[in-house]
């Protein structure tokens, strides 16, 4: 039996995963959501990026989980790859969705294709955080109405300083067994640091002809991909 610790990214909890972990569950694998300090349920509690890093960590070793496949979204790619170090022989493999990845002594704001400043700006003038996106910002990304209005719901404000901490890496990511998900209507090619990465051959990449939310836009195809990289 598999044990999946699912985290999402960017303004999402544990909810996001309500339509992937049943299917995990179905064929006889652990499934684990976990909702990061500062969002959702546990919105007001204070989180920088290394917090999430440790809740990563806490939810493995206080379940005392073994054959771990740890699957992060967006953002929480970087704080998985980091805990994915820290855990060692439980990791199975890491999944990485449509995410970015940890580089050392870099930040999430730092590697982003509008820049730092521009992250930062956003998050001093929105009171620490980083705002939701409106509705019609999810356009384009093989959503219907209603996963739209389900996703909308589901978020909430993003601790400010989770994106703006620098990554602390103890090796290279490249020696871990990971997957790595592209989601194809949020740009055909990875990034830079996910490009290099792919170089190893530790390293796979497999494609979603959807948008950047999977668990949302294909729930179903999500979860039959998780099965069958955790099998690898």
């Amino acid at each position: 039996m598999t044990d999946f610790v699912l985290v999402a990214g960017a303004w999402l909890g544990s909810s996001a995963w309500d339509e992937v972990v049943p299917e995990l569950r179905a064929a006889g694998h652990g499934a684990y959501p976990l909702t990061l300090s500062g969002l959702a349920e546990k919105r007001g509690v204070p989180a920088g990026q290394r917090t999430h890093v440790r809740d990563i960590v806490a939810e493995v070793e206080d379940r005392d989980l073994r054959d771990v496949v740890l699957v992060g979204h967006s953002y929480s790619g970087i704080p998985v790859g980091q805990a994915a170090e820290r855990i060692g022989d439980r990791l199975r493999r890491m999944v990485l969705v449509d995410s970015n990845v940890a580089v050392h002594g870099e930040s999430f704001a730092s590697g982003s294709w509008s820049g730092e400043a521009a992250i930062t700006a956003a998050i001093v003038a929105n009171g620490g955080f980083w705002a939701v996106p409106e509705a019609a910002e999810f356009a384009g990304q093989g959503l219907t109405d209603e996963q739209i209005a389900r996703l909308v719901a589901d978020a909430t404000p993003h601790p400010g300083d989770t994106l703006i901490e620098r990554a602390e890496l103890a090796g290279s990511l490249g020696d871990l067994p990971t997957t790595y998900l592209k989601c194809l209507l949020d740009g055909p090619e990875p990034n830079d640091a996910v490009a290099k990465l792919l170089t190893s051959e530790r390293w796979r990449l497999v494609e979603m002809d959807t948008g950047h939310w999977p668990m949302y836009s294909q729930p179903h195809e999500l979860a039959h991909i998780l099965l069958a990289e955790a099998g690898r």
